[in-house]
Formats: structure tokens, sequence, C-alpha cells
């Protein structure tokens, strides 16, 4: 099928991507400092599931499988080391997000990882349908990996509220 897309958006579009990774990067560096809660931890995916109305437009539907296979891949391969470099915590009764030195590398390489299988799926199929096929193998990263923050967040507040009433 393959796409012509122009040259001069093909660069803007990975530049601009390469510019949200940046400020992601930024953004959760400079949240290390500030006491973290649920909220802070779950509205992530929340706020991003919106990004499903896309699919309310034919362009973007892609078949079921490979909605699944996205998702999957996702959540088995790109949540994994997000998950294992999350940690948390405990200063002064507050909870914080501990910063991990891996956490910037582990990133990087899975944005470069992205931004590769994106040019190779792209000549297969529709803009459109990559970009919905990539929506929601970040979704399925990013869910399992706020979950699982969540869990460790909750487990460390219940301990630590514990060891607080003894």
């Amino acid at each position: 099928m393959g796409n012509g897309i122009p040259p001069y958006l093909h660069v803007t579009v990975t530049l601009g991507t390469l510019l949200m990774a940046l400020m992601f990067v930024v953004i959760r560096i400079r949240s290390a400092k500030k006491p973290t809660n649920a909220k802070k931890i779950l509205m992530p995916p929340a706020g991003m599931s919106t990004g499903f109305l896309m699919f309310i437009f034919p362009p973007f539907r892609i078949p079921l499988t490979w909605g699944l296979a996205a998702f999957a891949t996702g959540a088995l391969l790109f949540a994994w080391p997000l998950i294992r470099t999350s940690r948390f915590r405990v200063r002064g009764g507050d909870i914080y997000l501990k910063r991990s030195k891996a956490f910037v590398s582990i990133l990087f390489i899975l944005l470069a990882v992205r931004m590769l299988a994106h040019e190779y799926v792209e000549h297969f199929i529709t803009l459109e349908q990559t970009a919905g096929l990539f929506f929601i193998l970040a979704f399925g990263m990013l869910l399992p990996w706020r979950v699982a923050m969540y869990l460790k967040y909750r487990k460390l507040k219940e301990q630590s509220s514990t060891s607080a009433a003894e």
C-alpha cells in the first residue's frame, strides 16, 4: 500500500516525536522532585484513552487481531523495562518516584525501536492505520506500566501508614 508522504512532513513528524519524548523525560525528572499520588499515576492512561476516538473514523480502523497484537507487544515488550525501572521511596511521610539512571536510556531505546518499526510498517498500510496501530502499542505500554506503578504505590502507602501507626 505505502504512503506518498512528503519528505518535509516526515521530517517534521520525526522531530515532533523526538521533541515530545524529550519533554516527557524532562517532565518525568521534574516530577520526581514532588510527592506523587494515585491520581498522578492513573491519569495518563485515562487521558490517553480518549485517543481511541480516532477509530470512529473509518480510515483509522484496523483489524481486531492487529490491535490485539499491537497492545500485546506494548504490554509485553515495551512496558516491562519501564515497570522494572519505576520505583518509589518514602521521604518525610510522602511517597516520591525514585529516579532511575537507566530510565532515560530505556525510554530512548524504546522510542528508537518504535520509530524504526513505524518506518517499516508504514510501507504496508495507510498512514492512518499506522497511527492507530502505534497508538494502541503505546497504550499497551502505558496502561500496564501505570497499573504496576499504582500497585507498588498502594503497597508502599499501606506499609508506610502501618509503620507510622506502630
